[in-house]
Formats: C-alpha cells, sequence, structure tokens
C-alpha cells in the first residue's frame, strides 16, 4: 500500500528492518520536503513488493549504464513524473537512497544519483568509484551524495 511522506512528522513506517532506519527516514522525509517545496508534488512511496517495475527500471540503467548490482534489499520505491523530469527512487535497507533523474526532452540532463544515510558507509558496490560531498539536513543530518550521468536512452 502507498503512502505519502510526511516531511513535518518523520515516520520510520516501512523502513523498520534498516539499521539506520531513524537516519533513513529523515532522508526520505528530506526528498519529500525538497517536492514539496520546489514541485508543489506529495512524495509517495510504496513497498518493492508493490512496485517491482519501478525497482527493475532502476535497477536496469544502475546495471546498463555502470554495472552497479546492488546486494542490500530494497525496501521502498517511489515513481512519478513532474514537470518534463521523471523520477524513480529506490529506498535500501542499508540506508542507502538512489533517484534516478531522467528528463524527458533533454538527453543531457539525465543522472543517477547516490544519498547514504547518516552513520551509513559507502556500500562495496561504490567504493572507490564515486566522490561523496556531504551536505547538512535538519530532517536527516549529514546526508554524503554522488552521482552519474546517464548516456543511454531508458523511456518509460
Amino acid at each position: 500500500m502507498s503512502k505519502i511522506i510526511d516531511f513535518k512528522t518523520v515516520s520510520t513506517d516501512g523502513l523498520t528492518s534498516s539499521p539506520y532506519m531513524d537516519a533513513l527516514a529523515g532522508l526520505r522525509a528530506n526528498e519529500a520536503r525538497y517536492f514539496m517545496t520546489k514541485y508543489k508534488h506529495a512524495f509517495e512511496v510504496s513497498p518493492t513488493s508493490e512496485n517491482k517495475e519501478a525497482l527493475s527500471y532502476a535497477e536496469n540503467i544502475l546495471k546498463s549504464e555502470r554495472n552497479i548490482v546492488f546486494g542490500a534489499t530494497p525496501l521502498e520505491v517511489s515513481q512519478f513524473q513532474v514537470e518534463n523530469i521523471q523520477f524513480t527512487y529506490v529506498f535500501y535497507e542499508s540506508g542507502l537512497a538512489i533517484n534516478v533523474m531522467y528528463t524527458v526532452d533533454n538527453p543531457k540532463k539525465r543522472a543517477v544519483g547516490f544519498k547514504l544515510c547518516e552513520g551509513m558507509p559507502v556500500p562495496p558496490e561504490l567504493e572507490g568509484k564515486f566522490k561523496f560531498a556531504t551536505q547538512k539536513s535538519k530532517l536527516a543530518g549529514s546526508i554524503r551524495g554522488s552521482f552519474f550521468v546517464i548516456k543511454g536512452e531508458y523511456p518509460r
């Protein structure tokens, strides 16, 4: 069952199996606040078991573009479009969140982002391959992030 993420009252629902559930919930709420502030869009997630297509879409891009396959368990996904941008999110039990930003009409503005919640080590699949910048968030504490540009075509 999908749910809209409330960024005013941070909830760990759906993330309780993660050792970083509080920090991951803060990261998820941070994303919800961003979309509400920038696009007036309610950020909605569902268990991966209910939206396998979104998970497959993100995993296909990771595998095709950079040969990345995460061993961590995916807990929740989100897939939506605002303006001309299609977004796909996956939140993993390990504390990792990935997002695919795919502009429909501009191939130069397509990327996959990685965000590591506070306290989480860099996953072995990303170790040494990406440099991570740190940002502060009231909801999520310290978030480390990185990204790569998508070169192929992956229409939904």
